[in-house]
């Protein structure tokens, strides 16, 4: 299969900002409150859910599950996202003995049928490799994923955190369609190790978890915190947005598509979020953003 004919963001797949439920075990919402939160998503143009068997202590996924099950037209509505391959110690996985890594036949494939349970679905619309196993066989990887698919217990894969490298080495052997990797105006290694470019290149949008810097950029009294935050308030001036709306406009600038996660209860925040894809900055402010992170102009 050629992976450039797979679904892209705008395709069905990925919707141009996901909600991110790392911390939805956090925000005290009864069954009724989520339902509701993921219908607010909905009309927003949110249909894409990222999660990860480890959130809120493998906690996270059934609390999603339980609100698809109060609501069940909803599952036809949205896609699924989660990960797996980290391994936490703790009441919920008893047999863990140390934090690890794991990307086994046996491991993955048991962790989609916990997600399954979990979510209270029957397929995952794309499953993740959580971090780089340093005991990865990729050809071992490639074969589970091809069995998942057949089962259609998994529509898509692709990873998270994985260097251009790692990407390469298993995208010969399987087709993925995205790496999920950090991104913000506070943090920017992907725009210097090649990860943006190798999406790029190979037409695969990556996913951007910590777009907002996990509040840093709102909330950190560093300098270069107070650099970045006072360069996106007066562009958010400028342009009449709230400064976050300018820092996910910051990342969407990028040529290979990123595709922000937000973190976020409150819809205001998705909303933020949302309105930045009618926010194309211009070059030069893209660069007076990097320039406020980097603390120096470019070389």
């Amino acid at each position: 299969m050629d992976p450039n004919t797979l679904p892209g963001p705008h395709d069905g797949l990925l919707s141009p900002v996901v909600a991110g439920c790392w911390r939805l075990h956090e925000w005290g919402l009864d069954v009724a409150a989520r339902v509701r939160w993921i219908e607010r998503a909905l009309e927003l143009g949110i249909t894409t859910f990222d999660h990860a068997d480890i959130y809120g202590g493998y906690r996270v996924e059934a609390l999603f599950g339980e609100a698809l099950a109060a609501a069940p037209g909803l599952r036809e509505r949205i896609r699924l996202v989660t990960k797996c391959g980290i391994k936490l110690v703790g009441d919920a996985r008893p047999a863990h003995t140390i934090k690890s890594y794991d990307s086994s036949r046996g491991h993955v494939v048991a962790s989609v049928e916990a997600s399954l349970r979990a979510l209270r679905t029957d397929r995952l619309d794309l499953l993740l490799l959580h971090r780089p196993d340093l005991l990865a066989d990729p050809d071992e990887i490639a074969a589970t994923f091809d069995a998942l698919r057949r089962a259609g217990k998994v529509l898509h894969f692709g990873v998270s955190n994985h260097t251009p490298s790692q990407f390469a080495l298993l995208h010969r052997r399987f087709p993925l369609v995205t790496n999920q990797v950090e991104l913000s105006p506070l943090q920017m290694q992907a725009l210097a190790d090649g990860t943006l470019e190798q999406a790029l290149d190979l037409r695969l949008p990556p996913m951007i978890w910590s777009p907002l810097a996990g509040g840093r950029l709102f909330r950190g009294d560093d300098g270069q915190a107070r650099r970045v935050r006072a360069v996106l308030q007066a562009l958010g001036a400028e342009h009449g947005v709230p400064a976050a709306t300018v820092a996910y406009a910051w990342i969407l600038r990028h040529p290979s598509r990123p595709v922000p996660i937000t973190g976020s209860s409150r819809v205001e925040a998705l909303a933020e979020a949302t309105a930045a894809l009618a926010l194309r900055l211009p070059a030069e402010a893209w660069y007076r953003v990097w320039q406020a992170s980097m603390g120096h102009e470019v070389a």
